[in-house]
């Protein structure tokens, strides 16, 4: 009896440790830095990596939606930069009330997510080809606009955005909490959430169950260029000053995230509650390798080999569930 005890408590802190292993990792690397810098577990430095990561959540709402239907979506990075000039253009050139411009710019990279949605569903083409191209034009764009120089001089109203606080706590970190909760509303309380799911479990058998699958993608991509184009409002806000590079490499970044949060690359599965953990691991790697001084390109190198580890973990995981 006393056996079988010591084998149910094993197995129970299996499970547990399967079910949370991020939030682990999470507090592990906390625990790290705060041993090898000392400025790591101070609350200005503890608020700075919210904020910094506070453009990374919101993306990755969108994205993990993407990784669930088994697609993926390489634009969103160059969506940011676009969203950034078109804004930054609208407000200084063409003398628009930001509110307006922001209007404007969301709408234009909700169509760009939209456009890739219906290539991918009424082509038949890889979403990895479609957003690859698709990424490569908006970027194009964007330097088109702006002739590569930077746009500033924007309304002192229009910082408040990026550069704003609620008492102590910041508002883009306010905006990234609101657009999760979002996102975990519409996974786990609509049945579009349901239908997330079941398109990139087993396409085939949703069609049959009479999910019109052509306009799920077209909801979820048009989701992910909507939330792409609000961390770029925010992004925009926060730096005060529209550049062809805002954008740049972010795509990797949110990817990162996501599949460290658990959202499968093969689609079907994963939770927003995970992609939380995984924006801050990516937050913390991050701020706490610069306070050690760790160069950029080593930077690449270790988050390279966390996003080839995730995925592999990933894969693995499939090949023992099938």
């Amino acid at each position: 009896m006393e056996y079988l005890d010591k084998l149910r408590n094993a197995t129970n802190a299996v499970e547990f440790a399967k079910r949370n292993g991020i939030y682990i990792v999470l507090l592990l690397l906390v625990f790290f830095f705060s041993i090898a810098s000392e400025n790591f577990l101070v609350s200005n430095n503890l608020l700075n990596v919210a904020r910094q990561v506070s453009m990374l959540g919101i993306a990755s709402v969108g994205f993990a939606f993407v990784l669930l239907l088994g697609g993926i979506d390489l634009s969103v990075g160059s969506n940011i930069t676009l969203v950034n000039i078109v804004g930054g253009w609208c407000m200084v050139n063409a003398g628009m009330h930001p509110a307006l411009a922001i209007v404007l710019a969301l709408s234009m990279a909700t169509f760009i997510g939209f456009a890739n949605g219906w290539i991918i569903a009424n082509l038949n083409m890889p979403p990895l080809i479609v957003t690859l191209a698709m990424m490569i034009i908006v970027e194009g764009l964007a330097y088109l606009i702006c002739e590569g120089l930077p746009i500033y001089g924007f309304p002192a109203s229009f910082a408040v955005i990026g550069q704003g606080y609620v008492g102590p706590i910041p508002i883009p970190v306010i905006i990234m909490v609101v657009i999760l909760s979002i996102g975990a509303f519409i996974l786990n309380k609509t049945y579009f959430g349901r239908y997330f799911y079941a398109v990139g479990g087993n396409e085939e058998a949703a069609k049959l169950s009479g999910i019109k699958v052509k306009n799920v993608k077209y909801l979820v991509y048009s989701l992910s260029g909507f939330f792409a184009g609000l961390a770029g409002i925010v992004i925009l806000s926060r730096t005060n000053s529209a550049q062809v590079l805002a954008g740049k490499g972010l795509e990797f970044d949110i990817l990162t995230a996501c599949v460290l949060g658990g959202v499968s690359v093969t689609g079907g599965f994963g939770r927003i509650s995970n992609v939380v953990a995984g924006v801050l691991i990516l937050g913390v790697l991050s701020n706490g390798l610069v306070l050690m001084n760790v160069t950029q390109f080593s930077q690449m190198v270790i988050k390279g080999a966390v996003l080839m580890i995730a995925v592999a973990f990933d894969c693995l995981q499939h090949r023992k569930a099938s």
